[in-house]
């Protein structure tokens, strides 16, 4: 498995689907990178040489784009800082409620996690 990024990417896959399990790099930016690297891109994975990995990680640095840890550090910073400031969507964050409007009263178990049932109280009380 080649590792490019600190990812170990899949052999049997053509290498412009590949590179794709780079957090931060999607179809695009994968056909940018073979672009600038001058790999064809039907190849698979486990058929590039040094060199051409070595492109690859050279041209990912070229297009100055953020991927792995630190696209991911720039995310949670981004959070972290609406949540300081006490914006609306900083609390939903913090309150592990959806983000972008939609909406929880029939939805959004992703989110709020497994249902928790509210109830049966009535029946305890009216024994005693």
């Amino acid at each position: 498995m080649p590792r490019i990024k600190g990812v170990d990417i899949p052999n049997e896959k053509r290498i412009e689907v590949s590179l794709s399990y780079i957090y931060g790099v999607g179809p695009m930016i994968s056909k940018k990178i073979l672009g600038i690297a001058e790999i064809n891109p039907d190849t698979r994975a486990k058929d590039l040489t040094d060199d051409e990995i070595a492109k690859i990680n050279n041209a990912i640095a070229k297009l100055d784009i953020p991927v792995e840890g630190e696209l991911k550090r720039m995310v949670n910073q981004n959070i972290r800082r609406l949540e300081e400031i006490k914006s609306y969507r900083g609390s939903r964050h913090l309150a592990g409620l959806p983000v972008r409007g939609q909406r929880t009263r029939s939805n959004s178990r992703t989110r709020k996690g497994k249902r928790k049932t509210v109830g049966g109280m009535k029946k305890k009380l009216a024994k005693k």
